[in-house]
């Protein structure tokens, strides 16, 4: 098994699964034993990212979204165990 970190891409644009910031998780250290699996794995765990409002035809609907699980919308990077000694995530937001 591997250690995975995954993280959003672009996390402040306006089209953004991110946008607004609240309720939603920005990263993941994740064991599984491949990207795909560790992907899933946050996915599970997700806040409201996974979810947005959209339009159609006047009418507003929850549209569900999946971004953990999309190389478009977040990077999947493995852990190694060697590197310098420090704080490897502190995901942070205060409103």
């Amino acid at each position: 098994m591997k250690l995975y970190i995954l993280r959003p891409i672009n996390p402040d644009t306006d089209s953004s699964p991110w946008v607004p910031w609240y309720e939603k998780a920005f990263g993941f250290v994740v064991r599984a034993e491949s990207e795909e699996a560790a992907r899933e794995i946050a996915d599970a765990y997700a806040g409201d990212e996974n979810t947005r409002w959209v339009n159609y035809s006047n009418k507003t609907a929850l549209e569900s979204i999946h971004p953990w699980l999309s190389s478009k919308d977040s990077s999947c990077d493995v852990l190694a165990n060697e590197g310098p000694k420090g704080l490897v995530v502190r995901d942070f937001a205060r409103a």
